[in-house]
């Protein structure tokens, strides 16, 4: 397990490729609050169902001053394939040598079944204005998840 992120913690700075290979660095993203979620697996169901609820609450962060990004370990084709299956407004963002996973601590030991594995540990935060981490939240349960933390946002 890397080292873990915590409030009042500086946002380790990447720069990735979104779905369109372009390069998108959180220092874009500096001025306005970010919630950065960091997901296993394009197209899986637990992802989907967190994906989906970020793509369906997208106006209402975005109304409260709140971008939203998502990164996983995928490649580019297949966060592609996955935003255009479902529909998804916001950047997701190619992290393929999980070097950014590493750097917010959110890559370690995890067990799916029978399997134990390294991988990315689905986690959340939320940045304010100036790359200071707000909020961490690390194991985090897709299901109804955008939903408590809209509430956590009052958003």
């Amino acid at each position: 397990m890397t080292a873990r992120l915590a409030a009042g913690d500086a946002a380790p700075d990447f720069t990735l490729a979104d779905a369109d290979g372009n390069g998108v660095a959180l220092a874009d993203y500096r001025d306005r609050s970010v919630v950065v979620y960091f997901y296993p697996k394009a197209a899986t169901p637990g992802c989907t169902t967190e994906a989906c609820d970020f793509r369906d609450n997208l106006s209402s962060l975005a109304a409260a001053g709140y971008a939203v990004l998502g990164v996983s370990p995928d490649t580019v084709e297949e966060i592609r394939a996955f935003a255009d299956a479902e529909g998804l407004t916001f950047p997701l963002l190619a992290d393929s040598d999980a070097a950014v996973a590493r750097a917010w601590g959110v890559w370690g030991e995890k067990t799916v079944g029978d399997r134990t594995f390294d991988g990315v540990i689905r986690s959340t935060f939320v940045l304010d204005g100036d790359g200071i981490v707000q909020r961490a939240e690390y194991g985090v349960d897709p299901n109804g998840h955008v939903a408590r933390l809209r509430e956590e946002l009052g958003v």
